[in-house]
């Protein structure tokens, strides 16, 4: 403190220290503003036509970039077709309807342009109303004595004061109007958007629209039985479940990415040892044996391998451990989480409605995601573990919070005003003088571009510690990221960036005032903080208008897809790709949602905070989310994917937010009519009550309108058991539903290793080992049928030789275990069923291969399927997501011959199969082999190294079965005159 106090009594020609103190006061002071703001509006207008200009060229010829939704999608969800000429892609924005949109992009992506056009349609009447209300005052009654000489500061209300204030009051109330009533119409269509979700065809044929998870399960109900009992503890008069508790799957999860990653490691070092196959290197690529090999030790320290077959020998124990791991899936501890599945979707959401804000047992009973949304990793947490993991990582989002509120005050002081920077630094200062129209060029690019880029990385670091917060879903997660990104910015931004001045300014009256002799509390008094804040506020607004302008060409370089394209040209020319890597590079890329909404609720936060104090920062918004919401539009039809599925939930924080942001404009009116209103602050005491009305307002939304768009029926269940029983025994006949819902980590093909095939008639000259030739006996039930690890893609990949039967491809080459892929084939479009493809870029829904859709009736078949492909049968690319080889009609083993039996009719075993346990206590009904497919409730008959079968996932029956089954929960509280005599507990 003595410090400063000295600093700011020195008198010295030049004293930077000082200088500096200074800016940290007023640091929006100088004459720069006005070139800056026309230099932004200029160039962000004429990058964005000319980037517009340019993608039209280029279009049509690079579809892959500009256009992979239209290649990849299936018929039910491919975008219109867009013709060759240069201007053609206009033409299918301009006819698609929301309505068409729901089918081409989904719900979530139709919810973000529906919010895009809410933003755009409420700037464009509030620039309206603050141009035709509040300039003409704020020019026509300004104070001729403190007049300023910049006509950006003559727009803002600094120096107007009494009675004209009241044109603040009249327009905050309008933009009230316009924000309440825009948001409720868009709050009712979102409603209707849900309903109509609920009534779609995907959406009823679905499994998890009719199944309910269950987390923090007790130990003891930790079983199938103690599932459907939680569920009776609410609604005791529900009908029969299916129900399944998980099984420890332990360390598979890592080592299957630990075999992703050797995999890909393999495919890098013969990509490049193999780029030139007539011309081998002289020398053999070498590695380091990975740490987490069991056979580390083994190697002396620092040496280094063969990397061709250290890695192929790693793969294959990888392999055959994996195997061993799922084979004994069934002998593993349970979890605390499991799922009840119900043939009836009403039933299922009127029972979630009656659990929402009840604990039965102490677990949570919640609808159940997509699987492909769940993050299976976090399902075991404990709610402890979870509550403190959500702590930590708040805790780590407040430190990077206050961290940067440093290098925030320097951008804000610097930046932001260049003419701040000559003042501490004299030689810029004199160049500054001389050049002045560059430099205000300058300050209208470079402040909002440097901002920008930083805010690009934000996302990417709230992401990575999102990771660790224990979140259950991905688009759980994606909206907590939202959360804390939207208030990041919000602090950093509005109390940092635009407050800093005035409490730096605060704090040195106050000891300029105590070093006088004054008391420091009654100096304190004497600060005028709050006309401080208010002209600190005014002096901020230029930046927000050219930030706001610049964000025009941020627009744009998303339309022109600069980085794939980038990035897609260096990993071509400059490295040597993996086909796997090729493949992924025409892959339609996720439309990250959480920081374009994060992005979009700053703009309007900001746009709506300084609406009373900048007219300008009003039109800025309204210009940017016109170009916006054309752009987004077309990058969603045909460059973007939705990567899961929400239906839309992101909503309610996207309102929330909103909602806030309207507060905080309204704090701001407040703010301004006390300070330069009249004398009795009527004004201000006329805006007190708006944000209590936004409060209400968004109370009222919620319980009009959120259980009917979270909930198919709300209604109570109340059932007679004796209907309940008639009911279950009518879907066990007609629907037939596989009810599991498994970890991925049990069913989910490994890859295999990825070879051009420009290689082929080399790679057994470099390899002299084998992955897996896939006919090893003993490797999994049917001994020569599967691979070594029963999931591998080798099988798919392993077609038969035509001119030497008996003989397959690879091992007619002498190289099993490989697969091959051919230069016309290094495209998206021939594995995008692949879920090692798929869970990127869609999850397979948009290419017809959802798996999470059932046809009613038919057990085990996927619904909507494009490709149309038996049962069974490897399909182009890998099959239906989770590829299962076909079975020989004649095969010799167990599965096979149960397997032929019909699904349906009189020849259906009606008997327990020997395949699943009896014993309840051990197993809880899980079979010894969990099926592939089954246990994800979308395949039929399987037949794998894990087994499988009819009966999903814990062997309950997919078919009729008059006799009862001990292992169903159905057995113990059903009706008693099934039981076989001498049965009970």
């Amino acid at each position: 403190m003595e410090k400063l106090i000295t600093l700011l009594g020195r008198d010295e020609k030049f004293d930077g220290g000082k200088e500096l103190l200074l800016l940290l006061q007023d640091p929006f002071s100088g004459q720069l503003q006005q070139t800056s703001v026309f230099t932004a509006l200029g160039s962000s207008l004429g990058f964005t036509a000319a980037i517009a200009v340019l993608f039209s060229l280029l279009r049509p010829y690079n579809q892959t970039v500009y256009a992979p939704r239209l290649k990849h999608a299936d018929e039910k969800h491919a975008p219109p077709p867009i013709g060759k000429q240069v201007w053609s892609w206009v033409t299918p924005l301009w006819r698609t309807s929301e309505k068409d949109m729901i089918g081409f992009v989904g719900v979530d992506a139709t919810v973000f342009l529906r919010f895009t056009s809410m933003c755009r349609n409420i700037f464009i009447v509030l620039s309206i109303l603050g141009c035709v209300i509040l300039i003409p005052i704020h020019v026509k009654f300004v104070d001729e004595a403190t007049k300023p000489e910049s006509w950006l500061a003559q727009l803002t209300p600094s120096n107007v004061w009494g009675t004209p204030m009241w044109a603040q009051v009249v327009f905050a109330y309008l933009s009230t109007v316009v924000c309440l009533g825009s948001l409720w119409w868009n709050y009712k269509k979102v409603h209707d958007l849900r309903r109509n979700y609920f009534a779609s065809e995907d959406y009823q044929n679905s499994l998890h629209a009719r199944t309910l998870m269950l987390t923090d399960i007790p130990k003891e109900r930790a079983s199938d039985e103690g599932i459907a009992r939680i569920i009776d503890e609410v609604v005791p008069s529900s009908s029969f479940a299916r129900t399944a508790v998980s099984r420890n799957v332990k360390d598979l999860p890592e080592l299957i990415a630990s075999h992703d990653r050797t995999v890909r490691k393999l495919e890098k070092v013969l990509a490049v040892y193999l780029k030139d196959p007539q011309q081998l290197p002289a020398s053999r690529p070498l590695c380091k044996p990975s740490k987490n090999d069991p056979s580390y030790s083994t190697y002396p320290p620092g040496q280094k391998v063969d990397a061709i077959e250290y890695l192929t020998g790693r793969i294959r124990s990888l392999e055959v451990h994996i195997n061993e791991v799922r084979k004994s899936v069934d002998k593993r501890s349970t979890m605390s989480y499991g799922f009840a599945s119900y043939s009836d979707i009403v039933e299922a959401h009127n029972i979630a409605y009656a659990c929402r804000k009840k604990r039965p047992s102490g677990a949570s009973v919640q609808l159940a995601p997509r699987p492909s949304d769940i993050i299976w990793d976090h399902m075991a947490l404990s709610r402890s573990a979870r509550s403190w993991k959500r702590m930590m990582n708040n805790l780590w989002v407040a430190l990077l919070t206050l961290l940067w509120i440093a290098p925030n005050a320097m951008i804000a002081i610097f930046l932001v005003n260049l003419s701040n920077l000559g003042r501490v630094w004299p030689g810029f200062q004199k160049n500054l003088q001389e050049n002045s129209v560059v430099w205000g060029m300058v300050q209208g690019i470079l402040p909002p571009a440097v901002t920008s880029l930083i805010y690009l990385v934000l996302p990417i670091i709230f992401r990575r510690m999102s990771m660790a917060s224990g979140d259950q879903t991905k688009n759980g997660r994606e909206r907590h990221v939202l959360a804390k990104l939207y208030t990041f910015f919000v602090f950093n931004n509005l109390i940092v960036f635009c407050l800093f001045s005035t409490i730096w300014s605060t704090v040195t009256t106050v000891v300029k005032e105590a070093n006088s002799g004054m008391d420091a509390w009654q100096a304190f008094l004497k600060a005028d903080f709050v006309s401080a804040l208010f002209l600190a506020l005014c002096g901020v607004s230029p930046f927000w208008v050219t930030w706001l302008l610049q964000r025009h060409l941020g627009a744009a370089i998303d339309l022109s897809q600069l980085w794939p394209l980038v990035y897609s040209f260096f990993m071509r020319r400059f490295s040597h790709p993996t086909p796997r890597e090729l493949i992924e590079l025409t892959a339609p890329p996720a439309f990250d949602y959480a920081s374009y909404y994060n992005y979009f609720l700053f703009y309007v936060t900001v746009s709506l905070s300084f609406s009373g104090i900048q007219p300008l920062v009003l039109l800025a918004a309204a210009m940017y989310f016109a170009i916006d919401v054309v752009l987004k539009k077309y990058l969603l039809l045909y460059v973007f994917v939705t990567k899961t599925e929400s239906g839309g939930v992101y909503w309610r924080v996207l309102f929330n937010r909103f909602i806030f942001g309207l507060v905080l404009s309204d704090l701001v009116f407040f703010l301004t009519t006390w300070v330069r209103g009249e004398g009795t602050h009527v004004q201000a005491f006329a805006v007190v009550p708006l944000p209590f009305i936004a409060i209400a307002f968004k109370f009222y939304c919620a319980k009009a309108f959120d259980d009917k768009i979270y909930y198919y029926s709300t209604r109570n269940v109340s059932k007679h058991p004796d209907e309940a029983a008639l009911g279950k025994e009518s879907r066990l006949r007609s629907e037939r539903l596989a009810s599991r819902f498994g970890h991925p980590a049990l069913y989910k093909p490994l890859i295999t290793p990825m070879v051009h095939q420009k290689a082929q008639n080399m790679l057994h000259v470099v390899y002299k080992g084998r992955v897996s030739d896939g006919r090893e006996a003993g490797s999994g039930v049917g001994g020569d049928m599967m691979s070594v690890s029963g999931y591998s893609d080798t099988y798919a990949l392993d077609p038969m030789h035509r001119g030497k039967p008996g003989k397959s491809i690879a091992s007619s080459n002498g190289v099993p275990g490989f697969e091959f892929v051919s230069e016309s084939h290094l495209d998206f479009e021939y594995y995008k069923s692949r879920p090692e493809f798929a869970d990127e870029h869609g999850a397979g829904d948009i290419f017809g291969t959802n798996s999470d859709i059932m046809r009613p009736g038919t057990p085990g078949s996927t619904y909507g399927g494009s490709n149309g492909s038996r049962p069974g049968t490897p399909t182009q690319g890998g099959g239906n997501g989770m590829f299962r080889p076909y079975t020989p009609p004649r095969s010799s083993s167990p599965q096979s011959a149960f397997l032929q039996q019909p699904l349906s009719g009189e020849g259906v075993s009606r008997s327990k199969s020997p395949l699943y346990s009896m014993s309840n206590e051990s197993s809880h009904g899980l079979p010894r082999h969990v099926g592939a497919a089954d246990a994800y409730g979308v395949g039929g008959p399987t037949v794998g190294a894990l087994g499988g079968g009819p009966r999903g996932y814990s062997g309950l029956a997919q078919a009729e079965e008059p006799v009862a089954d001990p292992t169903q929960y159905d057995y113990f509280r059903g009706t008693r005159s099934t039981r076989r005599p001498g049965e009970g507990w």
